[in-house]
């Protein structure tokens, strides 16, 4: 099964000092049938004008992943961390027994894109985390760069899910294929650009959920970054 998730079909907030596109149920969007995939909850899409941000607000059992696209997003957490991502910087929090946290965007003139990514945990009521990574343009251009896992291999962050979460940038030549295990699924969320996934076309914001297929065949790209989620079935 490739169930195609349009763009359009996500649901979209204007609060003012923020815009986000929910990719499953959130807030005040309400969808019971986007309630979420396997232990994938929240594919939040959010951009924060200058000089606003979050303010601080609590989690519990969830690891939460953001992605930065655009921008300068400031972080700061009951943990006692601190710090700034950027394009390239993937930071997860796991929320465990309780933790609360901050987002800032410092800028006077340029709003911050992000994904915010919510994982439900294997364990709940673990002991809180924090951890943050940079990866280079280069290291996702034309392959599908693993980012986060539950064992922190090839330098991914660590999540508490038997979860791999992958993240590529595609263009003209590029093509990339990916093997998913018996008794696995798949979702995966283009960020930008446009590409065909299984002779499936998706552009800007689209995505699929991906159920009892061997392989994806990625390629067709144009200008695409995307992210690639394999989950348990």
């Amino acid at each position: 099964m490739l169930e195609l998730l349009k763009n359009s079909q996500r649901g979209a907030a204007d609060h003012g000092w923020l815009q986000s596109n929910h990719s499953f149920s959130f807030g005040q969007y309400w969808n019971p049938e986007q309630m979420g995939f396997g232990p994938l909850v929240v594919i939040n899409e959010d951009r924060v004008q200058p000089a606003q941000g979050f303010g601080t607000h609590g989690h519990r059992d969830m690891e939460i992943v953001s992605y930065v696209l655009s921008g300068a997003l400031e972080h700061k957490d009951s943990m006692g961390n601190g710090s700034v991502i950027r394009y390239g910087d993937v930071q997860r929090m796991s929320a465990g027994t309780g933790v609360r946290h901050s987002e800032f965007n410092h800028s006077k003139t340029e709003r911050v894109h992000f994904l915010q990514i919510w994982i439900e945990p294997g364990t709940n009521g673990i002991e809180p985390g924090y951890e943050e990574k940079h990866f280079p343009v280069e290291t996702k251009q034309g392959q599908l760069r693993l980012i986060a896992s539950p064992d922190g291999r090839d330098g991914s962050v660590v999540i508490h899910q038997d979860a791999l979460m992958f993240a590529s940038i595609l263009d003209a030549n590029d093509a990339v294929t990916y093997q998913i295990q018996p008794g696995r699924t798949a979702y995966l969320h283009l960020i930008r650009g446009a590409l065909e996934v299984n002779g499936q076309k998706l552009t800007t914001g689209d995505a699929l959920k991906i159920k009892d297929i061997a392989a994806l065949d990625i390629g067709q790209a144009s200008n695409a970054e995307l992210l690639l989620f394999d989950l348990p079935y």
